[in-house]
């Protein structure tokens, strides 16, 4: 009977144990973001990221989507709230908390840009080279771009002066300072802000991307577009999915293996990608309402490059190495834009800058 006993015992520990066992292998990842589940990134880039770990894992990683801040807090505090593991992974600008990123607004700079997917895949080779210290405090998933940057005013902009005087939205510190070199009055504001504050008149116009256009219904509320000539745009954003580095550490090996095989560089081209085509369906939808789509000429559009040129110098010398990192993110850009060109990767100019005929 007592041998009995120990041997139920013993087989009821094992069981337990292993129960134990299974259970600490399985994880339920929580994304916390600031735009609705239908808005680019969360519906191209987020959600089917969560698919993929999901079945990768054999259903033993579940995520869960929780958009439009639904977690609480605001959008400037989701790095914070990955590294204090309030939630397990975030996507979010890292504009919106000025100083925070220095080195990671180099490609924030004025006219380095070209397309998303190019830029995003310059940036996250950018970040691995150079730019580890900055997200220290939490596992890195991937950083990408936006496509061009370009104006949706109420009023057309159609040369350098018709912006002076002019309230205008950015969406970080370097765009802000950008803003104000080109005469225009700079409004800080977090993107899903924007189409209250042009309803309102808070605001009479905004720095967005094509993309951006469509969760904010830009193209209704504003009917000017002004883009740009040549390769590089007018400027673009920084984001980041990040992970809490405690759940990372904290998986299993195979799990690692599962989320490292859906990060990095696979992950930036997913984003710019994504952004990418979003841009095209954004421009179209401007285009078909009949709105003013404006590309200024190579003359004009030098004339907002040197008005730009000291927002570069400005940045340069705050030293800690800027110029070579600048210097870096172009020689990037360059060589992915070039592969990609080469490839037939890239987006048609008009859907990835703006360019369109003039109305």
């Amino acid at each position: 009977m007592f041998k009995t006993i120990i041997r139920a015992a013993l087989a009821g520990a094992i069981i337990a144990a292993a129960s134990g066992y299974a259970a600490a292998q399985d994880v339920t990842l929580r994304i916390h973001q600031m735009l609705p589940p239908q808005a680019t990134i969360p519906h191209d880039v987020l959600a089917p990221w969560g698919e993929a770990v999901e079945k990768e894992s054999g259903g033993r990683i579940k995520v869960e989507l929780y958009p439009s801040m639904q977690l609480g807090g605001t959008p400037p505090e989701l790095f914070d709230q990955a590294r204090d593991g309030v939630v397990d992974v975030i996507w979010t600008v890292l504009g919106y908390t000025p100083g925070r990123f220095p080195k990671a607004e180099t490609f924030e700079l004025p006219f380095i840009m070209t397309d998303a997917v190019s830029t995003s895949e310059a940036f996250q080779e950018f970040v691995e080279k150079n730019d580890q210290e900055e997200f220290a405090d939490v596992h890195l998933l991937a950083v990408h771009t936006h496509g061009p940057g370009l104006f949706h005013t109420k009023q057309p902009i159609t040369k350098l002066e018709d912006l002076k005087g002019m309230k205008i939205r950015g969406g970080s510190r370097v765009i802000n300072e950008l803003l104000t070199k080109l005469g225009a009055t700079p409004v800080g504001l977090p993107v899903p802000a924007v189409a209250e504050a042009l309803s309102k008149g808070v605001i009479d116009g905004t720095t967005i991307p094509w993309e951006v256009t469509l969760p904010l219904r830009v193209s209704e509320l504003v009917k000017n577009h002004t883009g740009f000539s040549g390769k590089n745009g007018l400027y673009t954003q920084t984001f980041a999915i990040a992970m809490n580095k405690d759940v990372y550490d904290g998986l299993p090996d195979d799990l690692k293996k599962v989320i490292d095989d859906n990060s990095g560089m696979k992950l930036a081209r997913m984003a710019g990608e994504a952004m990418a085509k979003q841009d095209a369906v954004g421009l179209k939808k401007a285009e078909d309402a009949g709105n003013n789509i404006v590309t200024l000429d190579e003359q004009e559009t030098q004339r907002f490059k040197d008005a730009s040129e000291d927002v570069i110098a400005e940045w340069v010398a705050q030293g800690d190495g800027r110029q070579a990192l600048l210097d870096d993110a172009k020689a990037l850009i360059a060589k992915y834009t070039a592969q990609n060109e080469a490839a037939g990767g890239g987006m048609p100019k008009d859907a990835a800058s703006g360019e369109a005929k003039s109305q």
